[in-house]
């Protein structure tokens, strides 16, 4: 199914928040001719893709849906650390039970099968490896943001796309806002000088208290390794903490429209909640770009009545205006737009997985998505070093720190 076809059957009735996790259940009963891995490196658009899904939690049984609503894929095996989670995907989308692979080397063995794709939708700090093991495996990788939890992992990211394209495989980071026409839109009318030069920008991040269940649930086994992993969003290890894991939504956005890498950060920040997690529940940083732009960043997961992702940025001409799930705008004296996303997360996903099997089955494999992830991906690290640090550090200083954050996997199942 092309790209636009599935736009307009699947951009309907998507009410979806940033943060719900469900979706119907169902996939298209239009017909496709099936291929054989390899036959689809540019294959007819009509051609079905094999599929295989790592990381068998609730974003990834949702992202498993829509790829099997889009009509031209096939899910036909699963993996996940956990049992008891590939076996709930399994069973959600008949995959046989020889086809479900647990452990932490679940997705080599499901690498091995007769797959074209995989969608990676573990916890961040495993994302690098993954994805380097699907493009060596010859598999086209679709990649949950954020890429990585640190500097060499972003550094790893980059090069499997480089060698995805060397290679002929597509390789597809999934941020919402990028595939989005309203943002496309503002983006690209801010980067014609619709507000003129840049002044400033405040990009901020403020939602509820979010995953007080994982960590009820963490508290109740925390000496066990596996209640570590099954608790990974508040593990900064895991996750690469709040302002890597959430908040690259909004500086994503800020980098974007920066089209630059920062010159230097300052912040700070801290944990107001009591999780038994050690990420952080605030931050907020300065950012430096160049020609004396300044990003202003602030986040917080806690409290109760104030939920916005936001990006705004404003030239000597006029303000752009962003909002994750809401509107999308340019306001000047000499242009104005305004667009809606509001069912942004679902819309950007259906996109993307339409992006994925277009770009598979028409055989562009430039892989563009993969250079401004990791530059948004370095960017929370950049901020999120700076706040640890509780004082300034530049770019140049976090390439070549380039800190390791490192998981000790004892006790845990091969």
């Amino acid at each position: 199914m092309s790209g636009q076809k599935f736009l307009n059957v699947l951009l309907i009735d998507q009410g979806l928040s940033r943060r719900r996790f469900i979706a119907g259940a169902g996939a298209s009963a239009l017909s496709f001719t099936i291929l054989s891995p390899k036959l689809v490196r540019g294959a007819e658009a009509n051609a079905k893709i094999n599929l295989g899904l790592i990381g068998c939690g609730g974003r990834g049984k949702w992202i498993a849906d829509l790829f099997l609503k889009h009509g031209g894929y096939n899910l036909v095996a699963v993996a996940d650390y956990f049992q008891d989670r590939a076996d709930e995907a399994g069973q959600k989308f008949a995959i046989p039970e020889a086809n479900r692979y647990s452990g932490l080397s679940a997705y080599k063995r499901l690498l091995e099968q007769e797959l074209d794709a995989v969608a990676i939708i573990s916890p961040p700090y495993f994302h690098p490896e993954q994805a380097a093991a699907a493009v060596s495996a010859g598999k086209h990788a679709y990649l949950a943001k954020p890429i990585a939890v640190d500097v060499p992992g972003c550094e790893s990211v980059r090069q499997s796309g480089e060698k995805a394209s060397q290679n002929r495989l597509c390789f597809l980071v999934d941020f919402q806002t990028r595939a989005h026409p309203a943002y496309q839109e503002v983006v690209k009318r801010v980067h014609n000088g619709a507000i003129g030069r840049i002044v400033t920008c405040e990009a901020t991040y403020q939602c509820s208290l979010m995953f007080a269940e994982m960590d009820a649930e963490y508290r109740k086994n925390a000496a066990q390794p596996e209640a570590r992993l099954r608790a990974w969003a508040i593990d900064r290890v895991l996750s690469g903490d709040i302002i890597t894991e959430q908040n690259i939504h909004t500086l994503d956005v800020a980098a974007w429209f920066m089209d630059a890498d920062p010159i230097k950060a300052t912040g700070t920040g801290g944990r107001a909640r009591d999780f038994l997690g050690n990420c952080w529940d605030h931050f907020a940083v300065i950012f430096h770009f160049p020609n004396d732009v300044i990003v202003s960043f602030n986040s917080k997961q806690m409290g109760f009545g104030y939920d916005d992702i936001m990006c705004r940025v404003y030239g000597l001409k006029g303000t752009a205006d962003t909002h994750y799930s809401g509107k999308a705008s340019v306001r000047s004296a000499e242009d104005a737009f305004v667009g809606d996303t509001a069912n942004l997360y679902a819309d950007g996903a259906i996109r993307n997985i339409a992006e994925f099997h277009d770009r598979i089955t028409q055989g562009q494999f430039g892989n563009p998505t993969v250079a401004s992830a990791v530059r948004s991906n370095l960017v929370t690290i950049l901020g999120r070093t700076a706040a640890y640090k509780q004082g300034t550090v530049t770019w140049d200083e976090l390439l070549r720190a380039n800190e390791k954050f490192e998981f000790d996997p004892s006790g845990l199942r091969a």
